[in-house]
């Protein structure tokens, strides 16, 4: 029984280091979201859920060796690149000198015409966005937007939405 008791514990003791990484991660990129939200009118609260996703609360392959926190793939661009297995092997992606270019130009991929659209929802309809982001096909997983939505409600990032 006390082993038993024992595992809970570290298995307790295991999500909650990793909520708390999640913490750790929004905290330190939190102002960069907020700066980006209010220049390009963009909900700081799906900016930040989604780099918690797409970067693993920044411990993906792509956020540590590329500064690439959105899973943003090469398309036309003339920067440096890492090559990773994605939905398919060896697919390009964005190399960033910084996570704040990641930031930056994560928000100008959102600010071209496949996405226009979104700029009609308020910015402060979250879940909207999030179901937009889905039909433009920002990411291939069928739950992207439940992903998103889960994420913003877990670690309270609307409140990002109105500072």
């Amino acid at each position: 029984m006390k082993t038993l008791i024992t595992a809970v514990a570290l298995f307790a003791a295991i999500l909650a280091s990793g909520q708390d990484r999640t913490r750790d991660y929004i905290k330190s990129v939190s102002e960069m979201a907020v700066r980006q939200s209010e220049a390009y009118c963009i909900p700081a609260s799906i900016i930040l859920a989604q780099a918690v996703l797409e970067s693993g609360a920044g411990t993906s392959v792509l956020a540590r060796k590329a500064n690439n926190h959105f899973g943003v793939k090469c398309g036309s661009w003339k920067g440096g690149f890492i090559r990773k297995t994605d939905d398919k092997p060896g697919e390009c992606f964005r190399k960033y000198g910084s996570i704040e270019e990641s930031f930056e130009d994560h928000s100008r991929v959102l600010c071209k015409p496949r996405y226009a659209f979104l700029f009609a929802i308020s910015i402060s309809d979250y879940r909207a966005w999030a179901r937009g982001l889905q039909r433009a096909g920002y990411a291939t997983s069928s739950t992207y937007a439940k992903d998103l939505v889960k994420c913003i409600e877990k670690y309270g990032l609307a409140e990002y939405d109105r500072r």
